[in-house]
């Protein structure tokens, strides 16, 4: 953890620079130098020309709170007696049936993530807007509390509010480079002196990757350029708003054209993502006083905003009268997937992000970085956000450049939580593709991997299946192949294709005392044991779940959830413990169902039975011609094994498996099977059902907690706490409706009350309804309570289920 007095150097003076100086200094630290290359107040960046919208709901629950916190701050804030924060609302109005039905989708969002919402007719929305032709629209979604963040004052209240607390602030200072030694930044040089650091913050915005090749840290951000125009002045708004707050209606999103409006006091402003990407190389931007109008300005291309003037004077019939007397291209930030990116480098030990902030979530980030400085950890899980959370394969500038590129079209657009991007596909596959591929995979994307949901091959086992109709929402990206391909596995045998998880070699002499003090279960046990077990943060969170083989004294083989608990360990690793990503070399089937035994019995001299080879153990062995390391574990309920060998050899094993499985019935299963599977289980998914916002006893994963085996990071967080003690509590709710489903994310509501939020949800084809979790108070977490979950509006009732759902006596897994 860093202490008060270091030196930290913020470049950029921007809208998250100065809130981060704020946040520090509000902190007791001092010692904070904040570098602008333009002038102070509004030195040409994105800040400068910020239309200022804040829409605090998203499907991102990390998003919301970052955006909630922008608003409570900036509401607090103002400059001269003029506020920072302008709480017009905001109102998003539907004009086609999917939209009007995503708004009830996001109306659920709101009430999950406590966000006031509320969904109007036409006639209300056009009291709210006069200028809308109500007849154009299907309804709107109202929420009050959103508004218009003024940037440049909020900028300028933090920054007098830090330097009262002895932060300082100069201009007109050009980073040239960031000095480092032994792993370290050192300084930040300009080109009017050198600043000595022991921190150093990239707050830079679209320059962000300049900074970041000065530090030797690739930045994964792509500038873009978006269209901003200004109409003449409408007598429609004379006299209407007050010039010092410009605005009195709800900002207005018409995002089935991808535009949205706002007031300037008797004009309207005119935002547009409905043109070409325009991709910015920062390098080549001019200087601030070589500008025309300053660097994040460029001139206005009117032939991309033709069309988008067409349709704003279709919503707005008295645009009609007036023209577009300005507008500007301006640049500002896009990331392989539309998150921020921050955090501190590994490889340059005090040099932090704080990149790809709108100013919608800027003083939320702000926090966000501050809280992690200061304290040694956020108070929000912010994994969505760090810089980690990328694996090398997302890093190359070819890959930043058409996700970033893609995600600026797609930014209104409605997006179903399991759509994959298109481009660039494939990028990475398991040794298995070419054999799924003849098998009808139907692939979908995580981490740049190609990922089987189902087989088409397994159309004809669904021909018997009898399942209720689904809405054409949950139909998306799901076949009733996937119900098929679960009953196979929990009658015979399938091939899961877990390649894609992340595998980490852990060796060396400290490997075991290294381990046992970065995770919370016991793993001082005889080599050929695997354990399940918990990183946690100092505060008792939940940064992941790990299976822990142990293959040899020094020799540890971890199953991982991703690139952030790579970093988490090399960050602690001692200089006797050597850590290895050895997902790329590697792949791995599972192999699970009551027949699994049978399959993989003929084809190796070890004994396989339940006596010589138990739950939870691990061996290493040969099935056919092909070395595996073999663990006895399973994440959908049955018997069986997961069977890891080296990339070359992947192929081998699949065909081995796949031709001694044809007398049992053996079939390839994908994600939407294993997904229902894992949930009738109870198993949790970290990043979904649980975070660094939830300990383990209110996350049902207490049993892998060892309080007695010795000290470990979250330890002491944890002591007098108990699941008898957690207010919350992750929750199995079934549906009480066979035919009913729900997807993730929805508001669950007990007593009439939004009570807490679904975290995953599958229809569960072995009991024959949908099963949810959910995070509930401890008193609605009842077996037997009686709940409702709204999906797009609708209430759907629940009920509180004991779990697991499926084999509570675990007597198919260990036979």
């Amino acid at each position: 953890m860093n202490t008060p007095d270091a030196r930290v150097v913020i470049v950029g003076a921007g809208i998250v620079g100065c809130s981060l100086a704020d946040e520090l200094t509000t902190r007791g630290w001092r010692d904070i130098t904040v570098l602008e290359q333009g002038p102070l107040l509004a030195p040409g960046g994105s800040t400068s020309h910020a239309p200022g919208l804040v829409f605090q709901t998203s499907p991102s629950k990390t998003l919301t709170d970052l955006a909630r916190y922008t608003v409570e701050k900036f509401s607090s804030l103002e400059v001269d007696g003029l506020p920072c924060f302008n709480p017009v609302g905001g109102l998003e109005i539907a004009t086609s049936e999917e939209r009007w039905a995503d708004l009830h989708r996001k109306a659920g969002l709101a009430a999950s993530w406590g966000v006031r919402a509320e969904l109007l007719g036409p006639a209300r929305c056009a009291e709210m807007w006069p200028m809308l032709d109500p007849e154009r629209i299907l309804g709107g979604l109202h929420t009050p509390d959103d508004g218009l963040a003024r940037a440049l004052l909020a900028s300028r209240a933090q920054m007098e509010r830090a330097t009262a607390h002895g932060a300082r602030f100069l201009d007109r200072h050009t980073v040239t480079a960031i000095e480092r030694e032994g792993g370290r930044v050192t300084a930040v040089v300009t080109d009017r002196g050198t600043f000595p650091a022991d921190i150093v913050v990239s707050a830079a915005g679209f320059w962000g990757p300049l900074i970041g090749d000065m530090a030797g840290v690739p930045v994964p951000l792509q500038p873009l350029a978006h269209q901003y125009a200004k109409t003449g002045p409408l007598p429609e708004l004379a006299g209407v708003n007050d010039p010092r707050t410009e605005a009195s209606k709800p900002i207005l999103r018409f995002q089935d054209r991808d535009l949205y409006y706002r007031e300037h006091t008797d004009r309207i402003g005119i935002g547009s993502y409905a043109h070409r990407p325009l991709p910015v190389d920062p390098a080549r931007l001019p200087a601030y006083d070589d500008a025309p109008v300053m660097p994040s300005s460029l001139p206005f291309t009117p032939e991309d905003f033709a069309p988008s003037w067409e349709e704003s004077v279709q919503l707005l019939p008295a645009l009609g009268a007036s023209r577009v007397e300005e507008g500007f291209n301006g640049v500002f930030s896009f990331t392989p997937d539309g998150m921020p990116v921050i955090g501190e480098s590994r490889e340059v030990r005090g040099f932090w992000l704080a990149e790809a902030v709108w100013v919608t979530h800027s003083a939320g980030v702000a926090r966000a970085v501050a809280e992690w400085m200061t304290d040694g950890r956020p108070g929000m899980d912010v994994h969505e956000c760090d810089l980690y959370r990328f694996e090398d394969a997302q890093r190359s500038p070819a890959y930043v450049t058409e996700r970033g590129q893609q995600n600026f079209v797609e930014v209104y657009d409605v997006i179903h939580p399991l759509q994959p991007m298109e481009q660039p596909r494939p990028l990475r596959v398991s040794p298995f593709h070419v054999r799924q591929r003849e098998l009808g995979g139907s692939f979908l994307e995580a981490a740049g991997w190609e990922r089987p949901h189902w087989y088409e091959a397994n159309a004809p086992l669904a021909e018997s299946v009898e399942l209720p109709p689904r809405d054409a929402w949950s139909a998306r990206y799901w076949s009733p192949i996937a119900a098929a391909e679960a009953r196979a596995t929990r009658e015979r045998v399938a091939l899961y294709d877990m390649t894609p998880l992340k595998r980490l070699a852990v060796t060396g002499p400290g490997a075991l005392d290294f381990l046992q003090r970065m995770t919370t279960n016991q793993l001082a046990k005889k080599p050929g044991a695997v354990t399940y077990t918990l990183l946690l943060d100092e505060a008792g969170g939940i940064r992941s779940d790990l299976t822990v083989a142990r293959l040899s004294e020094r020799h540890f083989q971890v199953g991982a959830n991703g690139g952030l608990d790579l970093d988490w360990l090399l960050r602690h690793a001692p200089d006797d413990v050597h850590i290895a990503d050895i997902t790329p070399g590697t792949c791995c089937v599972g192999v699970w169902g009551p027949l699994a035994r049978e399959l993989v019995r003929p084809l190796t001299r070890d004994d396989f039975s339940h006596e010589a080879f138990g739950y939870f153990k691990a061996r290493q062995t040969h099935i056919g011609h092909v070395p595996v390391t073999a663990m006895r574990l399973s994440y959908v309920g049955e018997l069986g094994w997961e069977l890891y060998t080296t990339a070359d050899m992947g192929l081998r094993l699949w065909d081995t498996l796949w031709e001694a499985g044809q007398r049992h019935g053996v079939i390839a299963a994908g994600r939407s099977a294993f997904n229902s599977l894992r949930l009738e289980k109870g198993y949790r998914a970290w990043g979904h059902d649980m975070t660094t916002e939830h300990d383990p006893y209110e996350a049902g994963v207490g049993f892998a907690v060892r309080m007695n085996k010795g000290d470990f990071i979250g330890r002491a967080a944890l002591e007098g706490r108990s699941e008898e003690t957690a207010a919350r509590r992750l929750t199995c709710l079934t549906l009480d409706d066979p035919a009913a489903v729900v997807m993730g994310k929805e508001p669950v509501y007990a007593d009439g009350v939004p009570a807490g939020y679904v975290t995953s949800a599958s229809y569960g084809y072995t009991i024959g309804r949908t099963v949810a979790y959910a995070w509930l108070p401890a008193a609605a977490a009842v077996p037997g309570t009686a709940v409702h979950i709204e999906y797009f509006g609708e209430k759907v009732p629940a009920t509180v289920a004991a779990e697991p759902l499926f084999d509570p006596r675990m007597e198919r897994i260990r036979r």
